[in-house]
């Protein structure tokens, strides 16, 4: 059994492109960052095995391998507890960035049977994820300027 989610956002955020996107590609720096993001491993020149935690107690154990590092999309597959993909678009803006993420993920084995009951939930959970993830994301790009 599997379970497909799909997800789409738009932040802003007061920095060039180029400067998020290098912070953005930068995932050995990703737990100083995004609180939900406990370790991350390089595992090769494109891959990197990432340890995330929400609110829910559970760990996702994933594999990421880097599709697209260059402007203004950047973009990784998934693999391990979810299969998919992560696209960040980032476009000039007079605030300065706008990023426009899209996700879809296809979950399997026990964390699947836990969407069939629980999807709300397991949509709230990644929602607060992604809610840490931009906060941190602004306060990184904003330490960076001091």
């Amino acid at each position: 059994m599997a379970r497909t989610y799909r997800f789409r956002d738009r932040w802003w955020v007061a920095h060039r492109p180029a400067v998020v996107r290098d912070l953005l590609v930068d995932l050995e720096h990703y737990p100083s960052w995004w609180p939900q993001v406990m370790a991350v491993a390089k595992i090769g020149e494109d891959d990197a095995r990432v340890l995330c935690r929400s609110t829910l107690p559970y760990t996702l154990d994933l594999t990421l391998h880097a599709v697209s590092r260059e402007l203004p999309t950047i973009e990784v597959s998934l693999g391990g507890h979810l299969r998919g993909h992560i696209r960040w678009t980032l476009v000039a803006s007079e605030r300065g960035t706008a990023l426009d993420w899209e996700q879809e993920a296809t979950v399997r084995g026990r964390l699947a049977r836990l969407a069939a009951v629980a999807s709300p939930l397991l949509r709230w959970n990644h929602a607060r994820m992604m809610s840490g993830g931009y906060a941190g994301l602004r306060a990184a790009l904003e330490a960076e300027d001091q």
